[in-house]
Formats: structure tokens, C-alpha cells, sequence
């Protein structure tokens, strides 16, 4: 994977700041933000670029504002702004994110092929192969060319330029963050469809390459847009509640910073303020119910190791009940994005219910910034063992059978696929399967390949013979069983919940109708010539006739043409007639 990054500089949880955070939350940029004649816009860029790199050279990055200005110039926002204000604030966001310098020529200059005259190939005479492969990963085809099918094929295109370099992702969510800031100067209708695509694909994403700290702004935009009403509201309500919550957890806050002391460990309590989105997955329109804990989450973060954490929970779990099956431990087995904390959930005093999350500094970055902060690590020559953590096992099915889906079931299944995952499934040899709630063994077995899926004939779940059919718990242990001859069914079709596991047994079942149909017209045609010449076919075939006939009506394959004739699409006495003739 290209693109290291480099030190980020500060945290931020809600309005709670880690020490030597930034002075605002990181992004917090409008649209207009660093812009101005020449290149002094670039200035917030430079300095966030160098506060990472000291030694960095400022060319490269001058030079592709340079290039983007003069492409852009003329152009304007629907704000009325210059345009080049937009690709400044993407550069910025990726800036503080920490982004090597290739990654901000590209962010720079990622419009100017889909929106100027400028084309791929000057960019990749310009600036070279990995800043044009970053910025045509990242333009979206022609929609007077491709019609309807242009978003499921942008995103097939963004899928496999991802595969070759991540960074198009990151340029991706960086610009989709700025342009749903600035999301007002859209019509109605057009802001729905770009937050509603948002939050089906690029949130998802986000989420996949565990950049939660991104994730949460975009919910809460998207959010704003498709039901005002309840963002509203619950902003309303939040607000009216915190300062009562936060004088009833302050507290238990105070307790837990004692605890930390008598254990000896160093680190810090604070209240980790909840999204607005999250709040109203979780209370809808019940807000005249919010409990403090609705509002924040008690973060512990530890100086230490991971086993510190450990004794952390021992110390929460000391002076608070907690409630049983609500512990979950992502240190000794992290979720898909490297997210790695201990979860748990207690009881305070007078009954109060809250949740606690205890971390390590360095698992909070992770946590926040995921693959920008890998990326960072790696830059840094960091090898702490999460590489390779990142679960991008979505992003290899889809590739695997991409370019045979249709524009249709493309999108359908990368929205399957980056759906949150709701059960975590085990090979026998330990691997994790993700899947959706509801998923079967079916699903199972398509998760782990195409050839396991149509050759699967039942399974062994915790040592047990189950059916197909039969639903996958958390944390079930899964072993497939096959034989060569079987095939896919339609019984099978109507067990699985999965995208992919559908799109493949619609595709066997197709071809082996198609198959049938194929026979069932061979059958026809070899009956038809006999009658009527006295011929037989396989002669027919194998001098080459039947072949010659075929092309001659525009088929590539013989068994195309027979197909045609068993669904009735090709009239039986003229073929007839044409192979007669030709046979003369």
C-alpha cells in the first residue's frame, strides 16, 4: 500500500480534548477556509504538511495548486466562491490528517479531470503514474455517456483503483466531507440524493477503513438533511440535557480517576460526547427519556499496554456492577477496521446505567483515524503488529467476480458488503467471517469462495451436522462440507441473505437454464435437418455448416444459437432451411 503519513498532532472526543490537541476539532474548516490570490491559500496546507514533515519539499504541492488553480480558474462553487476553494479544503482535511505529500497533489487536482479540459493523460505527463492513478480513481464517469449505470460504474472504478493504492478511498471521503459541509447551496432534491448516497456508500467506507472520527461528522450532516426535523430535535434535546449529565457522571468520572491512581496506572477518564445520529438510532423520538448516559460514554485512556487495560476493567468493575454479557473485548479480538478497546457496561450508584470504554492512547488514534493513522505508523517505521488487520476481505469478493455483475448487482452487493457487520462466524482454522444478521451457513460458505458456495451440501456448526438453511450464531464455528457434483439451487437461492451469495446462485441458475434451453434447441434443430435432409448434425458440426450458419446470423457460439431456438427466438424452418442450403 502507497501513501505514509505523517505524525498527527492532537485528539479530539466531542468537546473533550486530549492534551496538545488542536486549539479547534480537527476539520473544522468552511468552505472558504486558507483561500486567497496565488498561492497563499495554500498556507494552512503547508504548515499542517510540515508540522508532520519537517524536511518536506513545499514544490510538489505549490506546483499542483498552481495546476488545479489554472484549470479551475473561471469556475465557481454554487456558493459563488471560486472553485479552487473546494479542493484547498480537501487538501486541508487530508493535510491534518496527515497524508503524505503525493496524496495532497492528488487531492488538489482531483477535480480537474472530471470538471476542465484538462485530460488524464496531461495530468500523467505532469505530475507522473501514482498521482494519475490517485486522481482517475477518484473521477466520476460521464453520466450523458453511461446514463444510469454511471454510479454503479464510478464505484466499480473507485473499487479497483482502491485495490491498487487505499489513498483513493481517503481522497474520496476527504472530498464527499467537504462537499456535504457545504451541502446548503444544493437544491432540495439534490442534496437528498447526495446525502442518501452518502450514507448507503461513503459512510460505510468510512467505517470499513475505521475512520470514525470522519464517520460521525458525515452521519450527523446526512442526518440534518434527510430528516431535519429529528436532527432538530434531538440537537435541541441534547443540548438542554448536558449540563445535568454531565453534573451526574462528573462523579463517577472522579471515582474511576481514583481508581486508575490506587492501581498505579497512569491515564485519564473523560466523557466521550455521543453524535447526534447515534442518539437517535438509539432513542428515536423518545427524547423526553434521555438518560445521561444517551449523551456520553466514560472513556478511559490508559498510558500503558494493552494488559493495563485489563487491570483498568478490574477497577470499573470494582467500584461499579456490571451487567452481565455486556462486556466485549476487541483488544483480543478486533473488529474488522482495527478498532481494538474493552467495552463493558455497569451500574452506578442510584442505578444509573452507563457504558465504559477503556483504551490505550494508541488504540484511540487507531480507533478515530484508522487507516490514516496505520498509514502514519507506517510511515514512522512502526510495526506494532496491526499490519494487515484491516479486514478488506469485502474488497477482494467484489473484485473476484466484479467484471461479470451487471451494473445493478455491482451496487447491490457493495452495499451488502459494507454494511456494519452483525455476526463474527469462525473457520475451523480461526478465521473470521463476517456476516449480516439473519446470514446461514449458505452465506457462510459463499463468504469463503465461490467454488465452497456451489459445491456445499451441509454443514458442521460447534461440531454439529446443521442444514444449509439453517441461521449462523455469533460466534459459531463454521465448517463447510461439499462434494464436486453438487451444484447450486433455487432452494438455495431463497436460504441466503448475502448479495453475494445471491448474485452467485442467480448466475449459476441462469447459465444452467440457459444450458438447458441450449439442449433442448440442439434437439430440436438435429430432429428438424434429419427430417428434412436426411442429415446429421454432428456431421453438420463438425465440417464446420452449423458453425458458418451461426456466425452468418450473428451468433458467436453454437450454443447460443440453440439456446434461441428452445426459447423460440429463432425461427426452427428457416435455420433449417439456411443449414440445407449451405450444406448443398
Amino acid at each position: 500500500m502507497r501513501g505514509l503519513a505523517p505524525v498527527l498532532r492532537g485528539e479530539t472526543m466531542g468537546d473533550e480534548r486530549l492534551p496538545g490537541s488542536y486549539d479547534r476539532p480537527l476539520w473544522d474548516v468552511g468552505p472558504t477556509a486558507g483561500w486567497s490570490s496565488g498561492t497563499a491559500g495554500l498556507g494552512p496546507v503547508l504548515r499542517a504538511h510540515r508540522a508532520g514533515y519537517p524536511k518536506a519539499r513545499t514544490g510538489p504541492v505549490r506546483r499542483a495548486y498552481e495546476a488545479a488553480e489554472r484549470a479551475h480558474r473561471g469556475q465557481s462553487r454554487k456558493s459563488g466562491e471560486p472553485y479552487i476553494t473546494h479542493p484547498l479544503a480537501v487538501t486541508l482535511i487530508l493535510a491534518e490528517l496527515g497524508m503524505d505529500t503525493a496524496t495532497l497533489q492528488a487531492a488538489l487536482l482531483h477535480d480537474t479531470v472530471e470538471d476542465t479540459d484538462y485530460t488524464i493523460g496531461e495530468l500523467r505527463a505532469d505530475f507522473g503514474d501514482e498521482i494519475a492513478l490517485l486522481v482517475d480513481g477518484v473521477t466520476k464517469l460521464d453520466g450523458s455517456k453511461w446514463g444510469e449505470r454511471a454510479e454503479a460504474e464510478t464505484f466499480r472504478k473507485m473499487v479497483l483503483a482502491a485495490a491498487a493504492d487505499l489513498r483513493v478511498l481517503l481522497i474520496k471521503l476527504a472530498d464527499r466531507l467537504h462537499n456535504l459541509r457545504t451541502l446548503g447551496f444544493q437544491p432540495p432534491h439534490k442534496q437528498r440524493r447526495i446525502a442518501r448516497q452518502s450514507q448507503e456508500l461513503l459512510i460505510p467506507f468510512a467505517e470499513r477503513l475505521g475512520m470514525y472520527e470522519l464517520k460521525r461528522e458525515m452521519d450527523d450532516l446526512c442526518f440534518s438533511v434527510l430528516r431535519p426535523e429529528a436532527h432538530a430535535a434531538t440537537e435541541v434535546a441534547l443540548a438542554a440535557h448536558e449540563a445535568e449529565a454531565r453534573a451526574l457522571l462528573e462523579p463517577v468520572v472522579v471515582r474511576l480517576r481514583e481508581a486508575l491512581v490506587e492501581q498505579r496506572l497512569s491515564g485519564e477518564v473523560v466523557l466521550h460526547r455521543r453524535h447526534l445520529w447515534a442518539v437517535h438510532l438509539d432513542v428515536g423520538d423518545r427524547l423526553d427519556t434521555l438518560q445521561p448516559a444517551d449523551l456520553f460514554r466514560l472513556m478511559v485512556l490508559i498510558d500503558g499496554e494493552d494488559r493495563d487495560c485489563y487491570i483498568a476493567l478490574g477497577s470499573v468493575h470494582a467500584i461499579m456492577k456490571p451487567v452481565p454479557g455486556r462486556l466485549k473485548d476487541f483488544i483480543s479480538l478486533p473488529r474488522f477496521n482495527l478498532y481494538r478497546a474493552l467495552h463493558t457496561r455497569v451500574i452506578a450508584e442510584g442505578g444509573k446505567v452507563m457504558d465504559v470504554i477503556i483504551r490505550t492512547r494508541h488504540m484511540h488514534r487507531m480507533a478515530e483515524r484508522g487507516l490514516a493513522a496505520h498509514i502514519h505508523d507506517v510511515a514512522h517505521g512502526r510495526r506494532d503488529g496491526f499490519e494487515g488487520r484491516i479486514d478488506l476481505e469485502w474488497l477482494r469478493r467484489l473484485l473476484a467476480w466484479q467484471n461479470d455483475a451487471t451494473s445493478a448487482d455491482f451496487l447491490e452487493s457493495l452495499r451488502g458488503d459494507l454494511r456494519p457487520e452483525g455476526v463474527a462466524a469462525f473457520t475451523t482454522d480461526g478465521e473470521v467471517i463476517l456476516l449480516p444478521p439473519g446470514a446461514t451457513s449458505l452465506d457462510f460458505a459463499y463468504a469463503l469462495g465461490p467454488q465452497i458456495g456451489d459445491h456445499a451440501i451441509g454443514s458442521m456448526v460447534n461440531g454439529r451436522l446443521v442444514p444449509l438453511h439453517a441461521p449462523v450464531d455469533n460466534g459459531a464455528v463454521v465448517q463447510i462440507l461439499t462434494a464436486e457434483t453438487a451444484r447450486p439451487s433455487a432452494d438455495g437461492l431463497a436460504a441466503v441473505v448475502t448479495p453475494t451469495a445471491r448474485l452467485q446462485i442467480r448466475r449459476h441458475l441462469a447459465a444452467q437454464r440457459a444450458g438447458d434451453a441450449a439442449a433442448q434447441g440442439r434437439r430440436m434443430v438435429a430432429e428438424a435437418v434429419a427430417a428434412a435432409a436426411g442429415v446429421d448434425l454432428l456431421d453438420l458440426e463438425s465440417r464446420g455448416i452449423s458453425g458458418s450458419v451461426a456466425e452468418h446470423m450473428g451468433f458467436t457460439d453454437l450454443d447460443d444459437l440453440y439456446a434461441a431456438v428452445g426459447k423460440g427466438t429463432v425461427d426452427l424452418a428457416g435455420l433449417v432451411a439456411a443449414i440445407t442450403a449451405e450444406n448443398a
